[in-house]
């Protein structure tokens, strides 16, 4: 991606599947001065719960209502890319995850890795750590969650297709180990630099990024 002289870490951030076949982008999170900070369990939890569902109500003339049935093309998507390698999906399947995804809850987070490497930085361990407690919470415990790894538009296509990939499983893989995530829960897919945050300015940290994406379907996640 960068030159070693732009630095020995290089920068991801953690969102959800969003605009222009993106995935829903919400803000990041950064300090007053610009410069990216750790963000908190209960930030994540937050951007990541549920919408509160309307209360049922019943009609005139027809018995109870009850919750609607998970869309049906939803399910099958899930079922087809929990616990597939992320290298595995082909370019439809990461399509369809991020059409699926666009207005599901999500949260823009920077996660900093060594320079040239899916090695998590020192320096963003909280921010990995905190999404690992808030997803194990009692609000957010046994969803389905996308994790999509993006790049800024410097390099090859095949080049940040990999990293991207790359650093969507080492978040995975953390997450997994240290906090026994089931890894079927965690979906992994990488857009490369095919889904720039701002393509108004290409090369801009803030596209450099990892999105996670809450898609609430308790029912594919049940064991």
């Amino acid at each position: 991606m960068r030159s070693a002289a732009k630095g020995l870490t290089a920068i991801l951030s953690i969102i959800t599947v969003g605009a222009a076949l993106s995935l829903p982008s919400s803000a990041a999170f950064a300090g007053d001065d610009g410069n990216s900070k750790n963000v908190t369990e209960d930030e994540i939890v937050r951007a990541l719960a549920p919408a509160p569902k309307k209360p049922l109500t019943r009609g005139l003339s027809i018995g109870p209502q009850t919750e609607p049935a998970p869309n049906a093309a939803e399910t099958k998507l899930l079922q087809s890319v929990r616990g597939r390698s992320t290298r595995s999906l082909s370019s439809t399947e990461r399509e369809d995850i991020a059409a699926v995804a666009k207005d599901k809850p999500n949260i823009d987070l920077e996660i900093t890795f060594d320079y040239n490497s899916a090695n998590i930085s020192a320096k963003s361990l909280p921010s990995v750590q905190a999404l690992g407690r808030a997803l194990t919470s009692p609000d957010l415990k046994g969803s389905t969650f996308v994790v999509a790894g993006h790049t800024d538009a410097a390099g090859g296509e095949a080049y940040n297709q990999d990293l991207s990939e790359r650093r969507a499983d080492s978040i995975k893989r953390y997450l997994v180990e240290k906090y026994s995530i089931s890894a079927t829960d965690l979906v992994t897919v990488g857009y490369g630099k095919s889904k720039l945050k701002n393509p108004s300015q290409p090369l801009a940290e803030v596209n450099r990024r990892v999105q996670v994406v809450n898609m609430e379907n308790k029912t594919t996640a049940s064991k």
